[in-house]
């Protein structure tokens, strides 16, 4: 007992000294910081950097974090929050960090898995959170629009909608996503088969680079802008905005959910839907959703629920004619169908709702400070899973809570050269696996648990999906790929991670990497590295 007081003594004063040294360390960094920006003209210093005294700092810090697994008290915090309103903070943020050697870790507000834009590995480091620099610019008449990098993604849908009803963009499901992190990642969703990805439709973008200097695409050269489209812009800059080519969508879509499960005749289904999704119209676009769930009809037992979530570029009538024939297994029947605006389709992903129900303006609701405990994993197939090999995924999945996520490919996206952009997940691909686990539980109990078995039936699939390498999706971000292999932060760590989300366009992302940023200033956990000296 005396031994354990002691400890507990001792424990409590190392504590205490080392919080002493974090504040000293914060107040000295606050310092210098504001002293550098005061030498830059037009950078209010005392209003965009938020110290770690400052009754703001956990607010702002809590705003956008979306895993509560980096929302503990024991996560690593930033020593300075920098919330910069004009292109000149950014720069004048840029260069002072680069002058006083800070590892600067860039935030737009998206969904960051792995939360890499605010938690690092590094011992002193500083967010720049984008949050405040979300102007949306829409031209109806030439279909563009410039949208900056803090901008979510259902700010920018609704802003489409106030100009035109028969314009969108191909980009991500869920509102709350951030501008910056989807494009500067690849971003996909529903219009991926007719349209592509998100970088497939940039035409311009604004970034500030190490030597703090605003450049846009002709200033860029055609090397970076390559590389910001699908290859993180964390790790050649601070992205501050994208011009985007905005899609024609139809006055009238429509869209659908249909529900089976493994006693029934689901297997059938998703044999189907892997040969029908990434071959069928380029205006239809079905995502399957398998989840672990308690059976309906058998009490008690575990099985496996497959849900089809669809839309399509085109009315109710067409798209029951069109499946009747191509995926008869799946029973499509038009009272099953819902026919829509685009902006309604918007709403109806992100929660179901039915026309006239949910008003459009809820796509502005940024639902700050809301999160869960997650982990989220990808793969890619290229060939379709057997029945055996389904029927085993079925017993396996029972096992866990880990739901997947099939998203097919095919029409544009197969179209498109693997080159084109960072982002080379083409011609081949049937379809993206999004292995997806939640949970509400606190504590290293739960949340060992829960990874281990993302982790378990990820190691499950491996003779299912793509090998040589086994690919991955850079904006399901996972710090699972590449550790522990090597160095932290080495070349040869780099190049496993970096093979996987990007396969051959590793090595020109690493030769753009080591011109514009050869000193590695803008780096992560899963940056691109530049070339070794």
């Amino acid at each position: 007992m005396i031994q354990s007081n002691h400890t507990t003594c001792l424990s409590s004063v190392l504590l205490f000294f080392l919080l002493l040294h974090v504040s000293a360390t914060s107040a000295s960094v606050y310092d210098d910081f504001v002293q550098c920006l005061n030498t830059h003209p037009n950078s209010s210093a005392a209003k965009i950097v938020i110290p770690q005294n400052n009754p703001s700092f956990t607010s702002t810090l809590r705003a956008y974090i979306r895993n509560a697994r980096f929302n503990t008290s024991t996560t690593p915090k930033p020593v300075l929050i920098l919330t910069p309103t004009t292109e000149s903070h950014v720069q004048a943020s840029v260069l002072c960090a680069v002058q006083l050697k800070l590892q600067l870790k860039i935030r737009s507000g998206g969904h960051d898995y792995e939360g890499i834009s605010y938690v690092s590995s590094e011992p002193t480091f500083v967010i720049l959170d984008l949050f405040n620099l979300r102007s949306i610019d829409v031209n109806a008449e030439d279909a563009t629009a410039w949208a900056q990098a803090g901008a979510t993604l259902g700010e920018l849908y609704y802003r489409i909608s106030e100009k035109s009803k028969t314009l969108g963009f191909a980009a991500g499901i869920c509102p709350t996503v951030g501008v910056g992190g989807h494009i500067s990642g690849g971003g996909y969703g529903n219009l991926l088969r007719k349209y592509g990805l998100a970088v497939d439709n940039v035409l311009d973008a604004l970034i500030v680079d190490v030597n703090g200097k605003l450049l846009d695409r002709k200033a860029m050269g055609e090397d970076l802008f390559w590389a910001i489209r699908g290859g993180g812009g964390g790790s050649f800059g601070v992205i501050i905005s994208y011009k985007l080519k905005l899609v024609p969508v139809p006055e009238t879509l429509t869209v659908f959910r249909v529900m089976s499960y493994t006693e029934g005749n689901a297997t059938d289904v998703v044999l189907r839907w892997q040969e029908v999704a990434p071959t069928t119209v380029d205006d239809l676009w079905m995502r399957m959703l398998l989840q672990p769930v308690t059976s309906p009809t058998k009490k008690g037992e575990k099985t496996v629920r497959i849900s089809i979530l669809a839309e399509y570029l085109g009315n109710a009538n067409q798209l029951v004619s069109i499946l009747g024939k191509e995926f008869p297994e799946l029973g499509l029947k038009k009272e099953d169908c819902l026919e829509m605006s685009w902006i309604e389709s918007v709403l109806w992903w992100n929660d179901g709702s039915t026309p006239n129900v949910t008003k459009p303006e809820v796509l502005l609701d940024r639902n700050l400070d809301q999160a869960s405990f997650g982990k989220r994993k990808s793969d890619y197939v290229q060939t379709p899973i057997s029945r055996e090999g389904l029927e085993s995924l079925w017993k396996k999945m029972i096992e866990g809570k880990t739901g997947l996520l099939f998203n097919p490919y095919g029409g544009k996206m197969a179209q498109i050269s693997a080159s084109d952009a960072p982002f080379p997940h083409r011609a081949g691909n049937l379809f993206k696996i999004q292995y997806s686990v939640n949970w509400d539980v606190a504590g290293e109990e739960a949340t060992n648990e829960y990874l281990n078995q993302s982790r378990v039936l990820y190691s499950f699939m491996t003779p299912f999906v793509s090998k040589n390498p086994r690919s991955a999706f850079l904006n399901y971000r996972d710090l699972d790929i590449g550790v522990n292999n090597f160095g932290k932060n080495s070349f040869e760590q780099g190049k496993v991670y970096g093979l996987m989300y990007f396969n051959d366009n590793f090595d020109r992302l690493v030769k753009v990497k080591t011109a514009v940023d050869p000193g590695n200033f803008f780096r992560n956990e899963q940056s691109i590295p530049p070339l070794p000296t």
